[in-house]
């Protein structure tokens, strides 16, 4: 059970125009740092313009722990009873079991806090949008390391898939996972379903690995992969798949939160100094964004523009096409033997509401 040293009244906290209380606010969470709920709560004000432009309009799983770190964890999909009225949702289906889920969908910061008091600590949104939650706007590449793979590989994985999305025009939105591993985001057009997007996430994956071998694997099964290599998981790309947001604290001792970074930064992060305690403030040793990203509003702006990127110039990019021919051929005929489609916004359109 999570544990306090006494029973402390329940605080209101002033989220814009809307009030949120919050219960048990002494309920220690991370026992690593003594950290409580409240000062989960805190913490997502502080990030509140980053984690709002990181969920909005998106279906949202909230990976919940109700006692705190040491109990159970929940992964909830339907929105808990007793939400206020203001909390939306947006809902998803699931046709082999033919039933459906209202997922939390956040508009607001006090949507986020109001989580928190349902003793949310993780949020995992889908990359699709409430327009259309059947076409995603966003291409996640996950650098998975595997049990012997440190984090310089991750550096040196990060290194080649910019490399390889600068060659395809695109621009990626690089961050920590708040654990071992590292993701990478990119802008698309919402035009395409989750299983020609996870095609192109393979397509990208093999490259990737053509490029670096040494480091990289696209192995499917776990128990098959080599233990110091690096996955690149182009399967959260699949429907009901989902990754930490930017800022979304992880259910880990320490709180580390996934935190965006830029390509530069890299070399230097270490992703275990990002934390409840440090990202709010910049308070952290490696390098910094810019001289005047001491803040999470300006880091956002400035370091991981996200839903609010500069759209890149229409490019291509590549889908993995079924085929008999051996692996190695498929992969060293990257740019001339996979199917091409058009899936970066052009100047001009639209890639999904709000921000």
């Amino acid at each position: 059970m999570a544990t306090g040293k006494s029973k402390a009244p329940a605080v209101e906290l002033e989220v814009g125009d809307r009030t949120v209380r919050i219960s048990h606010p002494e309920r220690v969470y991370f026992p690593a740092t003594g950290a409580t709920k409240l000062d989960l709560a805190n913490y997502y004000l502080s990030v509140g313009d980053g984690i709002v432009r990181a969920l909005r309009e998106r279906p949202c799983m909230m990976h919940r722990f109700p006692d705190g770190l040491s109990g159970e964890k929940v992964h909830q999909k339907r929105l808990p009873h007793g939400a206020p009225d203001w909390v939306q949702t947006v809902r998803v289906t699931f046709p082999r079991y033919n039933r459906h889920a209202d997922e939390l969908c956040v508009t607001h910061p006090a949507d986020v806090i109001w989580a928190v008091q349902m003793s949310t600590v993780e949020f995992h949104p889908w990359n699709s949008r409430r327009a259309d939650v059947e076409r995603p706007d966003e291409w996640r590449i996950d650098l998975d390391p595997m049990p012997d793979c440190g984090f310089d590989t991750v550096r040196r994985v990060a290194g080649v898939v910019h490399e390889v999305l600068d060659e395809l025009g695109a621009t990626g939105w690089p961050k920590t996972s708040g654990g071992r591993g590292m993701h990478v985001y990119v802008r698309i057009r919402p035009d395409w379903g989750f299983g020609e997007v996870r095609r192109a996430a393979l397509a990208f994956a093999r490259e990737v690995e053509r490029r670096s071998p040494q480091d990289v694997t696209t192995t499917w099964w776990r128990k098959d992969r080599d233990p110091r290599k690096l996955f690149v998981d182009y399967n959260q790309n699949a429907r009901d798949h989902t990754i930490a947001s930017a800022y979304s604290v992880r259910g880990v001792p320490d709180a580390t939160v996934s935190t965006p970074v830029t390509w530069d930064e890299i070399d230097d992060v270490d992703p275990h100094e990002f934390t409840i305690a440090t990202v709010p403030t910049g308070s952290r040793n490696s390098a910094t964004c810019t001289p005047e990203s001491t803040t999470p509003s300006s880091r956002w702006s400035r370091c991981w523009n996200g839903p609010t990127a500069t759209r890149p110039p229409a490019s291509r990019i590549p889908v993995a096409r079924r085929s008999r021919r051996p692996y190695k051929s498929r992969t060293t005929a990257f740019a001339g033997r996979v199917q091409q489609m058009r899936v970066f916004p052009s100047a001009g359109r639209s890639t999904g509401s709000g921000s």
